[in-house]
């Protein structure tokens, strides 16, 4: 990493988001959170109680102190920072194939765009390897990416099903 922007007050978790710059051969910012995985999820099953998110971002996002200032340029990590506290807040857990909205009915993440929803899904941009980190016998965290959704795609979701949507997003190209 380059970097990582630290929280200076948390209230459920302590988030930082880590922050590994554009290279020639991943041309895209890539931004992976810490501290979602310092308390377990209400998970089902043992092996998915823990978890990290991450995003990649254009190479020309601007990723400054001074960029933050402007919502449009900061909303990747907040709701990075918001959907890591998520589960703790309510009890519950976040894995792939879930969706979340930005209020309801979901509201734009800023102003300079309609994406609304987030989609977490297994990172496709990165080896196999990366998708779990198996800290000892009774911890592994999965990471898991953050893909902003339009209304329209999680409406398309919410009546056909997540592969259905899956199949659209992989065709178009979407990824993390």
């Amino acid at each position: 990493p380059e970097t990582a922007f630290h929280e200076i007050v948390s209230d459920t978790i302590h988030v930082d988001i880590h922050w590994v710059r554009p290279t020639p051969e991943r041309n895209y910012h890539t931004l992976v959170t810490s501290g979602m995985s310092d308390r377990s999820m209400a998970a089902p099953e043992p092996s998915l109680r823990f978890a990290e998110l991450m995003i990649c971002l254009p190479p020309t996002w601007s990723l400054t102190q001074e960029a933050f200032n402007d919502e449009c340029n900061y909303w990747p990590l907040r709701w990075l920072k918001n959907l890591a506290r998520l589960p703790h807040e309510h009890k519950t857990w976040l894995f792939a194939s879930h969706t979340v909205p930005n209020g309801d009915p979901p509201q734009p993440f800023a102003n300079n765009t309609k994406l609304c929803c987030a989609l977490l899904f297994t990172p496709v941009l990165f080896d196999p390897g990366f998708q779990k980190l198996e800290v000892n016998a009774d911890k592994t965290v999965q990471f898991l990416s953050m893909i902003p959704l339009y209304r329209e795609e999680m409406d398309f979701k919410l009546r056909r099903g997540f592969e259905p949507l899956l199949d659209r997003l992989d065709a178009g190209g979407v990824t993390e």
